[in-house]
């Protein structure tokens, strides 16, 4: 079986070269730097799922996430908020703006993972 393309968006270099290596044997892994990057990936390489960080230059993760799911050729592409911003207020501004997971960093490559397949598992059902 091919394997997914996924998205992973985050300012910090360091952040991307961690979940790369994470998911590198399962995954295609792309990386975008701000959440502007992250849009034009997406609807250049239709990801099969994008993990978005919040707090991003030039476009926030809200705004990208908003961007993507308002987007008809993007929009059922599962996207998960990999932030370290755990404040309930947060996790409901992102799920207003469309987001379908919210992992708060640090977290560990199991529950990393197990969220993937997870969302993966619905958005192959539909």
């Amino acid at each position: 079986m091919d394997k997914q393309k996924v998205l992973i968006a985050d300012d910090e270099a360091g952040v991307r070269l961690l979940v790369s290596r994470i998911l590198e044997e399962e995954y295609i892994v792309l990386e975008a730097a701000d959440g502007a990057e992250a849009i034009d990936i997406t609807k250049e390489q239709q990801p099969a799922l994008i993990l978005l960080d919040l707090m991003m230059p030039k476009m926030d993760g809200y705004a990208a996430c908003h961007r993507i799911k308002a987007d008809q050729a993007t929009s059922r592409i599962p996207v998960i908020i990999l932030t370290g911003v755990g404040h309930e207020l947060n996790k409901k501004l992102a799920e207003e703006m469309g987001a379908d997971g919210y992992i708060t960093k640090p977290f560990t490559r199991e529950s990393l993972l197990e969220e993937m397949r997870r969302l993966l598992l619905i958005s192959s059902q539909q």
